[in-house]
């Protein structure tokens, strides 16, 4: 319902409507109202954003799986086209607020932890070079992929975003090791 009317819109009794709860349950799980349950739907869609990804994500250990990877994310991004159901529930929540803030981060952190291991595990692979710093790698990819996003979202074109992971790859590609000469 928050995806198809949008969050401003829908109410409560909206929801309460849809679902067929009662006001007394809807407030059992959350006390707090329309934010407390906008706060657990956006958690909700920020869990959602990596499980898009798998199983490719949580095996990033060779140029295939990246390849793969990137196509998933740039799958999940098109068929999400200009409306993110995250980021409208941040707007409608606020992004200061401390709940939708972790939540965002937690998001971010475990999305460039996930990236960085796979990074490392191209290094354990002798896939790319061990002078590489994954983490830093991992946060420049990262914010690639959300200003692509953004992007996408902007201009309902997802070349940004391609151009973003592809770059992101290819600077991986080109860490390569170099062979010992004799």
């Amino acid at each position: 319902m928050l995806r198809e009317r949008g969050v401003a819109v829908t109410t409560l009794d909206d929801i309460r409507s849809r679902t067929g709860t009662s006001k007394s349950q809807l407030f059992h799980y959350f006390p707090g109202g329309k934010d407390e349950l906008l706060l657990a739907v956006a958690q909700f869609e920020a869990d959602r954003v990596l499980e898009d990804q798998q199983p490719h994500l949580g095996s990033l250990d060779s140029w295939e799986s990246w390849q793969q990877w990137r196509d998933a994310v740039v799958e999940r991004y098109e068929r999400q086209g200009d409306h993110c159901s995250l980021g409208a529930l941040f707007l409608q929540v606020g992004r200061l607020r401390p709940g939708a803030r972790a939540i965002v981060t937690q998001l971010m952190r475990q999305w460039q932890e996930q990236l960085a291991h796979g990074m490392r595990a191209l290094q354990d692979n002798g896939l790319v070079s061990p002078a590489l710093d994954a983490d830093r790698t991992a946060a420049a990819l990262l914010a690639g992929i959300q200003g692509g996003v953004a992007m996408l979202m902007s201009t309902g074109d997802s070349m940004y975003l391609k151009a973003a992971l592809d770059s992101g790859i290819d600077h991986l590609r080109a860490a390569t090791v170099e062979p010992v000469r004799a």
